[in-house]
């Protein structure tokens, strides 16, 4: 295959740092329409919305120019109740520009709560109207409501690994009050990258067919994911509540670099490459954007559902994240008699206490939702988090896999791996793992507010149950980990029929470790309980498929916490 990337084939361009915001709605008389736009329209990338509020959601299109025309375009939006009739409840009129890639993200104000509505957008053209498809959406309960919420939790989705079946099986649901969606929504690769030959077997390729770098490439990949039906008809069925992880902007990012930025590779400034990532995503998503005057980046918000749940989306990636350490670059050239010491001095690095997950401001902000949260009565303080919270270490896979076993996988990534397993050493430092004095505070956080912590989980693209404790080994909350959209897990590269069960034996944390398929999680929380049910998908290399449910785990609250995890 030929090696295309971003930096041989076209270097770097430059493109507007700005971000649009939300566009203001203009009411309209019911039956009103926006004026005609002269040229041809369509809407190729489905409808989307997010951010729920009691009474406003976040409305999303994207207007795709279908000629020459370069100016702003008018569009209309309708929004209906969710009943037999449809009724007509508002409308309004709004601008999709060049300067935000002809998206158009309307905050709808004025809407009732715990509501569900029907939404539309219209372009008027002199052939005719032109018309998105109709989303469904759903506010949030208000105070004193304890009706039950339900959340499908997904990550992870990279186009040339596979079909998007978890998605169109999402989307056909019709019990959801939201998607929750914890990062790695696209991958930044060019097509000689990661996925690449699973891409060329499926025909499902990059476009760009370059790593994303430039604004424009970014808005590209956002728009070929979203060309998907699969990912349409999900963002249609319900809101979203998303948060990016590392891949919207590229590999293993935080504050002040990445490990796949190469600056000497002609990939420019990274406070460059993370400005236009950030642009690209608050135009693509529906998502709201940062008040006035924060950082663009700054995208961790909270939402209240009734008196059951309060949701925290965090930002773990480019506001206050520390700088990698990664036991591959610090065991890279050591000798094995160097080894051990290397080892305990990474340990001792990443035990730092002024290494930061969320930097002090998001850290402090946190705490005080987790207090707000709980003296407003709420059951669940909820953590939309991107990286596995618990504790967890490899198996000994010297002693657990036969050498037949290890002779079998053909993969390089397997010889260092038996060889790390046999330390005891956390092996994700890129996880909460690797900031272990910011999870005591978040810990030390939770246990002041008397929060019930439920920490939902994606990256890993297993799936997880975990039950979460402190250094004195008290229980501070459970964590569930959702497996893939799409992205390959362990147990593709190690396919070893127990391996979940090992991880289960040697982690105090895990309750449950289920390394194999691609799949999402849905969580119910009630007023005195959380109920996670694990559901895969049978393939993701054809289009069709048959879900099934791997396994179920709840919680229940106590006067003075909650429960662990029991399998049900």
């Amino acid at each position: 295959m030929v090696k295309i990337t971003r930096r041989t084939a076209l270097g770097i361009t430059g493109g507007a740092l700005g971000v649009g915001a939300c566009a203001t709605p203009s009411p309209l008389e019911p039956g009103s329409a926006a004026p005609t736009h002269p040229g041809t329209v369509a809407f190729s990338h489905g409808v989307a919305s997010g951010d729920p509020l009691t009474d406003r959601v976040i409305l999303w299109t994207r207007i795709t120019p279908t000629d020459e025309w370069s100016g702003p375009i008018p569009v209309s939006y309708a929004i209906f109740l969710d009943d037999e009739a449809g009724t007509l409840h508002a409308s309004g009129t709004a601008q999709a520009t060049p300067g935000a890639d002809y998206t158009v993200k309307i905050d709808a104000a004025g809407l009732s709560p715990a509501t569900a509505y029907r939404y539309q957008f219209t372009v008027a053209t002199p052939a005719g109207d032109v018309t998105s498809p109709r989303g469904r959406t759903r506010t949030t309960a208000a105070a004193g409501d304890t009706t039950p919420v339900r959340f499908a939790v997904v990550s992870c989705s990279n186009w040339p690994f596979g079909f998007f079946n978890v998605y169109r099986d999402i989307g056909q649901r019709a019990d959801l009050d939201a998607v929750i969606h914890l990062g790695d929504y696209f991958y930044e690769y060019g097509i000689d990258g990661y996925g690449a030959e699973a891409g060329q077997a499926l025909g499902r390729l990059h476009t760009p067919p370059t790593e994303t770098v430039t604004l424009a490439d970014y808005r590209t990949r956002h728009a070929q994911y979203k060309t998907d039906p699969d990912l349409q008809a999900a963002h249609a069925a319900a809101p979203w509540l998303c948060t990016w992880d590392d891949h919207e902007s590229t590999n293993n990012s935080y504050r002040t670099g990445a490990q796949n930025h190469n600056p000497e590779e002609n990939e420019g400034a990274w406070s460059d490459r993370k400005q236009v990532a950030v642009q690209a995503y608050l135009e693509w998503m529906p998502v709201r954007d940062p008040s006035r005057g924060a950082f663009r980046e700054s995208i961790y918000r909270s939402f209240d559902f009734g008196d059951v749940a309060s949701v925290h989306c965090l930002e773990t990636r480019l506001t206050g994240r520390s700088d990698e350490i990664s036991w591959f670059t610090e065991f890279a050239g050591k000798t094995p008699e160097e080894i051990p010491a290397t080892a305990m001095a990474t340990l001792e690095r990443a035990a730092d206490p002024s290494r930061t997950m969320l930097g002090g401001e998001q850290e402090q902000w946190l705490a005080d939702g987790l207090a707000a949260s709980t003296a407003a009565s709420k059951s669940w303080q909820v953590l939309a988090n991107q990286t596995v919270m618990a504790r967890v270490i490899p198996p000994n896979f010297q002693q657990a896999l036969t050498a037949e076993q290890i002779a079998a996988v053909d993969s390089p990534f397997v010889e260092p791996l038996v060889a790390f397993s046999q330390m005891g050493l956390p092996w994700n430092l890129d996880a909460w793992d690797g900031f272990p004095a910011a999870r005591e505070r978040l810990y030390a956080s939770a246990a002041a507010a008397g929060a019930r912590l439920v920490t939902l989980t994606g990256d890993t693209h297993t799936a997880w149950a975990n039950n979460l404790h402190d250094r004195s080994g008290a229980l501070r909350g459970v964590e569930f980990g959702c497996t893939s959209v799409t992205s390959p897990g362990l147990g593709d590269t190690l396919p070893v029929e127990d391996l979940g069960q090992q991880f289960e034996r040697v982690n105090e944390d895990v309750a449950y470790h289920d390394p194999f398929g691609s799949g999402y999680t849905l969580v119910t929380l009630g007023a005195d309980t959380v109920d996670a049910a694990f559901i895969k998908v049978s393939t993701i290399t054809e289009p069709d498929f048959e879900t099934s449910e791997s396994a179920r785990f709840t919680t229940t609250r106590t006067q003075s916490g909650l429960t662990p995890l029991s399998r049900t």
